[in-house]
């Protein structure tokens, strides 16, 4: 760690979650913004791009360079699925911690990857070594962590809503639903016809029915938690408005116990995840811009279905935010500096 505080590097820092971390990290009290790389923005001053960080960002973008980020102390990647993968070796064979954004280390079994992500693995081997970055489950594993696999927004919200259930075997994990509606920034900054204002706007829709990459990653967290495997039907939705995923989980319960109770006790001492009184209703402006998942547990008409609402900012707690949270755990920092934000309303 440098004397000014962590030296931290972000590789492909012109997307949503790219200009998140630099909002957090810029305001962060231990943390030096060393390198920001962009291959199309190369030469660029940051604020001239996201006039937001005028006065608080004075860097440049720069090409990604190795040798340059391997003088960093930590490097996040919040590039396409596929980046990370080459250059992961290289930083920490120099002693750089690595913090993955995309879906390059999330998942165990490279063959597995292959078939979601559509391309060979580049580097299979730190499969193992990296540590999936949910500190709500892996907190100690993550401290010593020198790759970490940051969480996708979906498979945040939906772990969170499920694992207190699952952990405690109340539930058929045989037969589990999440319906999930995310905002269109989770489609990220790329231009796509379909997040067009005139094409989202006013609209609803389910997507990727069949399938989606973080089926996957779902399915190996909760099966981890069960101690066996889970089946899982996961819809994704599109809805009209910018920031925020909203997961709404049901399962059939095989046990009874309080529930309110059950979820206080299991996320009493976790920082950003806030169980609501019984009987409540989250709502994704509760938590905008904040690292923070607000869930409610629901046994409807008293019968044997439990509802779990869990909502988060999923550039946040989805993503940038919790990265950041990863950080602090790495280096020994209390987890939340530089993410007391509260929620923006409205």
């Amino acid at each position: 760690m440098s004397t000014s505080g962590i030296k931290a590097g972000i590789v492909g820092g012109t997307g949503y979650t790219g200009v998140e971390l630099l909002r957090l990290l810029a305001t962060h009290p231990q943390v030096a913004l060393s390198a920001i790389t962009s291959r199309s923005e190369a030469g660029t001053a940051v604020a001239d791009l996201f006039p937001n960080l005028r006065s608080h960002v004075d860097l440049r973008f720069s090409e990604p360079d190795s040798g340059a980020l391997a003088d960093c102390d930590v490097v996040f990647f919040a590039t396409p699925n596929g980046i990370a993968m080459t250059m992961a070796e290289q930083l920490l064979t120099a002693g750089v911690r690595v913090i993955d954004l995309a879906a390059d280390f999330r998942l165990k079994d490279p063959v597995e990857w292959a078939d979601w992500y559509g391309m060979v693995h580049a580097c299979p081997d730190l499969l193992g070594e990296a540590v999936y970055g949910l500190p709500e489950v892996n907190r100690e594993d993550i401290a010593q962590a020198h790759l970490v696999a940051n969480p996708g927004c979906y498979p945040t919200a939906v772990q969170l809503g499920f694992l207190p259930l699952i952990e405690n075997g109340l539930i058929d994990t045989t037969h589990l639903i999440a319906d999930a509606k995310s905002g269109v920034s989770g489609a990220g900054r790329k231009a796509s016809v379909g997040t067009l204002l005139a094409e989202a706007s006013e609209s609803f829709k389910a997507y990727a029915v069949p399938g989606h990459r973080h089926l996957p990653e779902i399915c190996q967290g909760l099966s981890a938690a069960a101690g066996g495997a889970v089946g899982l039907t996961f819809v994704p939705h599109l809805t009209p408005m910018i920031r925020g995923i909203h997961a709404t989980l049901y399962a059939r319960l095989t046990g009874e116990t309080d529930l309110q109770a059950l979820f206080e006790t299991r996320y009493g001492r976790e920082p950003f995840v806030d169980v609501l009184a019984a009987g409540s209703h989250p709502e994704t402006r509760t938590v905008r811009g904040a690292n923070t998942c607000r869930i409610a547990v629901h046994r409807p008409q008293g019968d044997e279905t439990v509802v779990v609402l869990s909502v988060i900012d999923n550039l946040v707690k989805g993503a940038a935010g919790q990265a950041v949270q990863n950080m602090n755990i790495m280096f020994g920092l209390d987890e939340t500096v530089g993410l007391d934000t509260i929620a923006l309303v409205p």
